[in-house]
């Protein structure tokens, strides 16, 4: 007679089995059966260098870029005096153009007529404004003969000539003060876009301005919840969303308040004084090339009389062109329009 095997026990403290039938536990560092968790993970895994490739059909491949062997692509940054690293996008060739950005953004603000240009035979650079996007969030330097030096930094750096010039709102301020304090050796053509000069805030000597407890409420916006601030802007007046009629997308609001949390909380708060309290008027008096103005006629941050109108007035020679009812985020809300005019008015130099 075989004698009956015994019957295997169930584990004393209820564990489930790791090998074998249930209720059954190999004895732990037994020499021909070793425990799943002994094992070290990487065993189990086939090394890195061993893995096979995974194919990707064509229609995801990832495109071939042609990078002009010209360039400096190493890195996309330029270094300025006091250490301050300035990033910036240069796309295309050809004549170039240098898009200045304005408040609180950063050079994405432009990259619709940045693509555009580039797409049409020019050099378009665009950068940040140190203190906002990936530019370094310096402590000083959040004033306008900083901004211009900065930019001159860029254009030296990139040993551009013959350069237009094009600057949103802040960015129109910061190219006027460099033409001011640079001058006009290296620069074809201007263009005011939605731009601060001449003087914003309202004084004895600017009585048209916009009052000065308009910015305070801007600055106090700004201490007290800056990214609800940003939302109120990007959601009203900054794109005229809060006019009968309007249709801003909600991706174009939400790209507004992405770029502007991206800046310095004190970069974007000290340079509310920059754009609203500098004054531009003897430095559009420089002003000795071709230049551009475009302004919106239902500006409501930077309202036309203030800004366009005023600049164009005291740049001689200067060029307007007035959209009737757009807003003062017309690089988003006119982009054919503005690509458009730009282009048009690129193509005048040299003819």
């Amino acid at each position: 007679m075989v004698p009956r095997r015994p019957q295997r026990q169930p584990h004393p403290r209820g564990r489930p089995a790791v090998h074998g039938a249930a209720g059954w536990r190999p004895r732990r560092g037994g020499p021909h059966l070793t425990r799943r968790d002994d094992v070290a993970a990487a065993a189990h895994r086939r090394p890195h260098h061993a893995r096979r490739p995974v194919e990707r059909p064509l229609s995801t491949a990832r495109p071939v870029v042609d990078i002009d062997p010209g360039k400096d692509t190493t890195m996309p940054f330029v270094t300025t005096a006091d250490g301050t690293d300035i990033f910036y996008k240069d796309w295309g060739s050809g004549r170039p153009v240098v898009l200045a950005h304005g408040w609180p953004l950063n050079s994405d603000s432009w990259e619709a007529q940045q693509l555009f240009l580039a797409g049409n035979g020019y050099r378009a650079v665009a950068h940040d404004r140190r203190g906002h996007g990936r530019s370094t969030q310096t402590w000083g330097g959040n004033e306008m003969d900083t901004y211009a030096d900065d930019l001159a930094a860029l254009i030296e750096h990139l040993d551009l000539r013959e350069v237009t010039l094009v600057g949103f709102s802040t960015g129109g301020g910061e190219i006027t003060r460099y033409i001011g304090r640079h001058g006009t050796a290296r620069i074809a053509q201007a263009v005011l876009v939605s731009a601060v000069p001449p003087l914003m805030v309202l004084q004895e000597d600017n009585p048209g301005g916009v009052p000065v407890a308009v910015f305070d409420g801007i600055r106090a916006g700004s201490a007290v919840d800056r990214s609800q601030l940003y939302k109120d802007l990007a959601d009203g007046p900054f794109f005229g969303n809060n006019r009968p009629g309007s249709e801003i997308s909600q991706g174009i609001r939400d790209a507004f308040w992405l770029q502007s949390m991206a800046a310095g909380h004190r970069n974007a708060y000290e340079s509310i004084a920059a754009f609203s309290a500098t004054d531009f008027r003897d430095d559009l008096a420089r002003f000795d090339i071709p230049t551009l103005v475009i302004h919106g006629d239902d500006d409501q941050v930077v309202p036309f009389e203030v800004g366009g109108k005023a600049s164009a007035a005291l740049v001689k020679e200067a060029e307007l062109i007035v959209y009737p009812g757009a807003p003062h985020g017309i690089t988003d809300t006119h982009k054919q329009q503005l690509g458009d005019d730009l282009l048009a008015f690129l193509n005048t130099y040299g003819g």
